[in-house]
């Protein structure tokens, strides 16, 4: 009686995954090796039906004779070849996720170059632009600071003249966060020293940066995606963190670029960061900036401790 049940359980489980092996025939394109393994997966469900037949009825397996040998050669040849070809379904899906991934870095690399491009022509337009209108407005106001006044014109006109300079003061810096031509220039290190002296000078925050670069010059999509995120986990620290003091350590080893990022500040709980990347600090920007790299990112962090982020890309392709 166990028998007859066990038998009866696995017919079923076996002309289930018969049902399940036609229905993935069509996920894997028709291929010849699954097609295989389905007709081995029906020849033995069809074997297991025979042989329950001598339980509810009188008919007996060997009176099949070679029909049942023929069946179970079949079923051998073709779970062999099908396992020996599988591999092919195998290579089919690592072309798929190559591709994918493809079309993922492509679709990454053409948003932040958009973007880039759309950050320098409105660095250009207010540059070139609103720039030349400033200047003209400050040499009007200086050479009517040279006339005479009385106390409150001459204090009118100084004021003018202050928040003129700060205007222009002002427009230079936003034009160079926009766009610095730093980076175009003298590349990643010296950009992101040349904006770490500026939140220096603030003595709100002291940025101390450490590296083994020196002028090395790297691809331009590898630059500027690594100083927008150098930049945005600094604004993130000043934001958030109520830290006093930053660390950031470039090293160029062989063919890999690490930036350690360390601050001292009150920390976030890394495991809701993590499960939900896209919930606040910008941290979901800066995942899918290093991803358009094929780069790593890890980040440690604890309420209390700090954060520690160790971000590593290739600075060539393989």
């Amino acid at each position: 009686m166990v028998l007859q049940f066990l038998l009866v359980i696995s017919i079923i489980l076996q002309f289930f995954a018969v049902g399940v092996a036609i229905k993935l025939t069509k996920v894997t394109k028709y291929n010849f090796s699954w097609i295989l393994l389905t007709i081995g997966f029906i020849v033995m469900a069809i074997r297991l039906l025979v042989e329950i037949l001598p339980y509810v009825s009188n008919f007996q397996p060997q009176e099949l004779g070679e029909i049942m040998v023929w069946s179970g050669v079949i079923m051998s040849l073709a779970f062999a070849i099908g396992v020996f070809m599988i591999q092919r379904i195998f290579k089919y899906m690592k072309r798929v996720e190559d591709s994918r991934r493809l079309t993922e870095k492509m679709f990454l690399n053409a948003i932040i170059q958009t973007e880039e491009k759309e950050r320098k022509r409105f660095a250009k337009d207010l540059h070139d632009g609103l720039g030349p209108l400033l200047s003209t407005v400050k040499m009007s106001v200086s050479s009517l600071a040279q006339l005479e006044h009385d106390k409150v014109s001459e204090e009118i006109v100084k004021n003018t003249e202050m928040v003129i300079n700060e205007a222009i003061k002002s427009l230079k810096e936003i034009s160079d966060n926009l766009s610095p031509h730093v980076l175009d220039n003298f590349g990643l290190l010296r950009a992101l020293r040349n904006f770490s002296n500026k939140i220096n000078t603030t003595k709100a925050i002291h940025i101390k940066i450490d590296s083994n670069l020196g002028d090395e010059r790297f691809d331009t999509n590898v630059e500027v995606v690594l100083y927008r995120v150098v930049c945005e986990l600094i604004n993130n620290t000043i934001k958030h963190a109520k830290a006093k003091k930053i660390e950031i350590r470039l090293t160029k080893e062989e063919k890999n670029l690490t930036i350690a990022y360390k601050d001292n500040g009150k920390g976030f709980n890394k495991t809701k960061l993590l499960e939900h990347p896209g919930s606040g600090m910008g941290f979901s920007n800066i995942f899918s900036r290093i991803n358009s790299l094929k780069g790593e990112i890890h980040v440690e962090s604890e309420p209390g401790k700090g954060t520690l982020v160790i971000i590593k890309v290739k600075t060539e392709d393989e």
